[in-house]
């Protein structure tokens, strides 16, 4: 199983200013929006803005302007100034987050593809390269990059901007968990979907593309029902 929306830019060095312009704090965003999709960050930890400021290099203002921003999307939860945390997932939470993707992305995913050119096509196919090797090599933290950047490069050639920031914030909301699930049960267990979505791209297949899609988000919820069995 292979279960990312526009792609965030890798994390980079920041060089604060003292001020916070926009284009600081949109990269406070990225980078911490791009931990939760790829499970960087676990749920009910407490994240301090001070470590974080200390990690990226910045003030804490502008990490703090990125967790409100990131709140907003229902990723994290500010209980207080100093009580910050990705939230627990409770099994109706993860319900509603997969059928809201099950509707959308493979939507999504019909409408990117008269937009996805040979190039786009190839760095698909090394994302998906990238995503074997993880799951051969039971990297975790690398399947669940490469996993997001092979669905984020599918989506993102999509002219549909309001679908793909809703996306955005279901993988938010979902990522930290399911880096929980996969670190219980590695990588053994997952499926590749992802062959049969590059076949239906290379062939011009929308509804093959929509279905193969669907195929990848409903083995995630397989997972956590196989998750919720051996912890209930």
């Amino acid at each position: 199983m292979k279960s990312r929306a526009a792609i965030p830019p890798e994390p980079d060095d920041y060089a604060d200013s003292g001020d916070a312009p926009a284009s600081l704090r949109e990269k406070v965003y990225q980078d911490l929006r791009h931990r939760l999709i790829t499970g960087r960050i676990a749920p009910g930890i407490g994240l301090s803005t001070r470590g974080l400021a200390l990690e990226l290099g910045v003030s804490q203002m502008p990490v703090r302007d990125a967790l409100s921003r990131i709140a907003a999307e229902g990723a994290v939860e500010i209980r207080s100034k100093r009580a910050v945390m990705v939230p627990a997932m409770t099994p109706a939470r993860f319900a509603e987050i997969m059928r809201l993707r099950t509707l959308l992305e493979p939507m999504v995913a019909s409408a990117a593809l008269p937009h996805i050119g040979a190039d786009v096509l190839r760095q698909i196919e090394a994302a998906d390269h990238a995503t074997d090797a993880a799951l051969a090599g039971g990297d975790v933290r690398g399947y669940m990059a490469s996993n997001h950047r092979f669905h984020a490069l599918i989506y993102g050639a999509a002219p549909l901007p309001l679908a793909l920031r809703l996306i955005e914030s279901l993988w938010m909301q979902f990522g930290p968990f399911m880096r929980v699930v996969y670190g219980r049960y590695g990588t053994a267990s997952m499926v590749d979907q992802h062959r049969a979505a590059i076949a239906a791209i290379a062939r011009g297949d929308a509804p093959a593309l929509a279905t193969a899609i669907a195929a990848d988000i409903g083995d995630c919820a397989d997972l956590m029902a196989d998750w919720e069995r051996a912890t209930g």
